[in-house]
């Protein structure tokens, strides 16, 4: 059962830790397994499943080729070695997607990407189009301009950040660990847990440290992850990838840790929008916008009579019946004087009337809620 949600996700981030990807005595990527790996990415693709990949390993491929010592960096050294070795990492995620016929898109984030809304949202869009386009983002941190006091610092909670920005169904989280276990796996007594279905003080208290002294991550960023992750309707997977094609593994039922969400990650987003945030604009429609928002299409600049409120783009707004009943809330994709000049057009005559082409839809689908009924 727990097999199935990996094979019927539709959205999957894939996680890979340093250790896994680099060789820990020769600096090298580990090709085979890499190999392995994409087998099983093309396995999902061709499942209908749309792929995102946070990969470590920057820093591990460049320190060899700077001749850097082993043990902790100063974070000058960390930001040199990320950049030789970003270059590495892409050149070999281009070239093992492209084996399979996939196109590999480089993709670096700072924390204010995730975290401040205009920046999110331009780089939520730039993922969803490179998923649209077949591509495969290959996701990282830049190390190179990020400070200690605006950084992620693990990939872990970076690749949770991401799940949750795109709604995926699904982070698997490959490590050198296969699960959560109740103390250290070493230590005797030890439990495996293959099922965590909430994040309780027991559960974060079996948090452990970093086993493999290459990654920076540890079951503690793991956990946290977690919170991120089923937050957002998004199951996670922790799972060894030591194995030969360690989706394979997951798929076929071998040992792993599912932390299971009560909610889909659409549920959870439109739940987000309909009871947490508070409307900063209003958009009146016609009878025909609304009658199409009743069976769950977008809103487009077509169906709005009149924009109120000094909105920007991403801020929520109350979509509202020409007799002031609210009838939707969602997150608008333009600012409220660009919003303005687009009324009443079709999608087609956008980029004419502002100059640039934006999105077809003055709120999407996936970022609105019906109010009165299933918000769901």
């Amino acid at each position: 059962m727990s097999a199935a949600r990996l094979e019927t996700a539709r959205r999957i981030v894939v996680k890979i830790g340093s250790a896994l990807l680099v060789d820990g005595k020769t600096g090298a990527i580990k090709a085979s397994w890499l190999s392995s790996l994409i087998d099983d990415l093309a396995d999902a693709r061709v499942r209908g499943a749309e792929i995102i990949i946070v990969s470590s390993g920057a820093i591990a491929l460049g320190r060899r080729t700077l001749g850097l010592p082993r043990g902790n960096l100063r974070l000058e050294q960390k930001q040199a070695a990320a950049a030789v070795g970003q270059i590495a990492l892409a050149q070999a995620w281009t070239e093992a997607l492209r084996t399979r016929n996939m196109v590999a898109a480089q993709v670096l984030v700072t924390l204010t990407d995730t975290e401040e809304r205009r920046r999110y949202l331009n780089a939520r869009a730039t993922l969803a189009t490179l998923l649209e386009q077949g591509a495969v983002p290959v996701i990282n941190e830049n190390d190179t301009v990020a400070t200690s006091e605006i950084r992620y610092g693990d990939n872990d909670r970076l690749a949770a950040r991401v799940a949750s920005m795109m709604s995926a169904d699904c982070l698997v989280l490959l490590s050198d660990i296969d699960g959560l276990y109740t103390a250290p796996p070493d230590q005797k007594g030890a439990a495996f847990l293959p099922l965590v279905a909430e994040i309780t003080p027991e559960i974060e208290a079996m948090a452990g440290k970093p086993v493999s002294g290459v990654g920076s991550g540890g079951m503690v960023t793991k956990i946290e992850a977690a919170k991120i992750a089923l937050g957002a309707g998004c199951n996670m997977v922790i799972a060894s990838g030591h194995e030969m094609h360690p989706l394979r593994r997951i798929h076929e039922g071998r040992r792993c840790t599912w932390f299971v969400a009560n909610a889909s990650a659409l549920q959870s987003r439109k739940r987000w929008i309909a009871g947490t945030l508070q409307p900063i604009g209003r958009l009146v429609v016609d009878e025909g916008a609304a009658t199409a928002l009743a069976k769950g299409k977008s809103l487009l600049p077509a169906g709005v009579k009149t924009v109120a409120g000094a909105f920007a783009r991403g801020d929520t707004v109350s979509i509202v019946t020409s007799a002031g009943r609210e009838i939707a809330r969602g997150l608008v994709a333009y600012d409220a004087a660009d919003a303005t000049r687009i009324l009443g057009l079709k999608s087609s005559e956008i980029e004419k009337a502002l100059g640039f082409r934006g999105r077809d839809e003055l709120v999407h689908r996936d970022d609105m809620v019906l109010m009165g009924g299933d918000r769901a």
